[in-house]
């Protein structure tokens, strides 16, 4: 018993780039092909009532905060609605983008995904490689390796679900590439970028790059399509077409462009909408900063998940339950951890004005509050699926805006 308890600690300790190695607390016997195995006649009921086909595009979103992993489906009107949802068994690091190999943060930001980051023969039963480093990462200068979403409940700077889940996960991915489709996208957020949280983490030293994210996260809100992505001048941005004969490059300042118009009223409508909502959060939260807990201290509240099974489980918990508001003073008051969210860049933060929309870059849009579904519902609808009937082969594939011509 102490050699086995020896041989993981050692592990957990050497393995900070990737995924460390762990046990399989998942009983896999009853799986005669973990690759092939098909998805649960449930979820195959609900995309028949929801109007997918089995083996349309999907999209991968994930929020740290809230510790969840959904699956998102194209239905046969080419919009995307949500299929399955999934509690993250772990996750390491804190709020916060992934910087540099060793770290133990999960990446966050925009990541396609082929059916090369499909890994069958993972040791943590299966995985899909994230990506990271992205474009938009090495541009800034990140890396990393090696980080993954997969089974086996415990990473050092990965999504790491049970081995039930990760077998769902990959087979709505292996559908999809089934399907046609070329790439997956993979978007990894702090949280909801909702007006309310956005106003709640305003005191975060991450915050000017959240409010990068979100023009993402609102795009797909408005549209309920993943975004279009590119990167230029070391930014994303979103849905967004070049001036003919111009392309976007990482590193180089970004091209003129414009967003579709019909996006862009769509757009407008919505952040008149969360300016008002995110106003009154401020208010809500003033003189308050949200203590954003340490992997361990999520970790705590979950013990009695742990109770009967090996040390390879370890869920991580909820950051929204082990998190709280503290008034400045408290705050102030506290060691400073390590961690992407000091307590120096945090207070420094208080003098920053954060009263405009958190998106403020080409294509701003915003979370949707309740009051904006009406005025969502008008925007254009897509072309149908491409996948739900055969295409003319002398038609060329549209480029992204097209979808929003009237």
């Amino acid at each position: 018993m102490r050699l086995k308890s020896a041989a993981l600690f050692l592990v957990f300790a050497t393995a900070l780039a990737g995924c460390n190695d762990t046990l399989d607390s998942f009983d896999a016997s009853s799986i005669k092909d973990k690759v092939q195995h098909p998805l649960p006649s449930r979820i195959l009921a609900e995309m028949k009532a929801k109007g997918m086909e089995r083996n349309s595009p999907i999209a991968i979103r994930i929020f740290k905060e809230e510790g969840v992993l959904e699956i998102w489906k194209a239905k046969t009107n080419n919009r995307f609605d949500k299929i399955a949802e999934y509690e993250i068994c772990a996750w390491s690091g804190r709020l916060g983008p992934k910087i540099k190999e060793g770290d133990r943060q999960a990446p966050e930001g925009f990541y396609p995904l082929s059916p090369y980051h499909l890994n069958p023969n993972s040791k943590y039963f299966l995985a899909i490689n994230t990506g990271y480093p992205n474009r938009y990462d090495q541009a800034n200068g990140r890396n990393g390796s090696n980080l993954m979403i997969h089974g086996a409940c415990s990473s050092s700077g990965c999504y790491s679900m049970t081995d039930a889940q990760v077998l769902e996960i990959y087979a709505f991915a292996r559908d999809a590439f089934k399907g046609g489709q070329k790439n997956v996208q993979l978007q990894a957020f702090p949280f909801r970028m909702t007006a309310e949280n956005m106003a709640r983490h305003s005191h975060s030293p991450n915050y000017e790059f959240w409010q990068m994210l979100k023009v993402g996260y609102d795009n797909f809100e408005v549209t309920k399509r993943p975004p279009e992505v590119a990167v230029c001048d070391r930014k994303y941005v979103f849905n967004q077409q070049p001036e003919e004969g111009k392309t976007f490059n990482a590193t180089s300042a970004c091209p003129p462009m414009s967003t579709p118009p019909a996006l862009q009223a769509a757009l407008s409508s919505y952040n008149l909408a969360y300016a008002r909502d995110f106003d009154k959060a401020l208010k809500k939260y003033e003189g308050k900063i949200w203590y954003d807990p340490t992997e361990a201290e999520r970790k705590a509240i979950v013990a009695d998940k742990r109770k009967g099974h090996d040390l390879a489980y370890a869920p991580t918990g909820s950051a929204l339950k082990a998190g709280k508001l503290l008034s400045i003073e408290e705050f102030n008051g506290r060691s400073s951890p390590a961690g992407s969210q000091s307590q120096a860049a945090a207070s420094a933060n208080l003098d920053r004005t954060a009263t405009a929309p958190a998106s403020e870059s080409t294509a701003t849009a915003a979370t949707t509050p309740a009051a904006t579904q009406t005025r969502v519902a008008s925007v254009p609808v897509p072309q149908a699926n491409p996948l739900a009937a055969p295409a003319p082969v002398a038609q060329a594939k549209k480029p992204f805006w097209k979808f929003w011509q009237k």
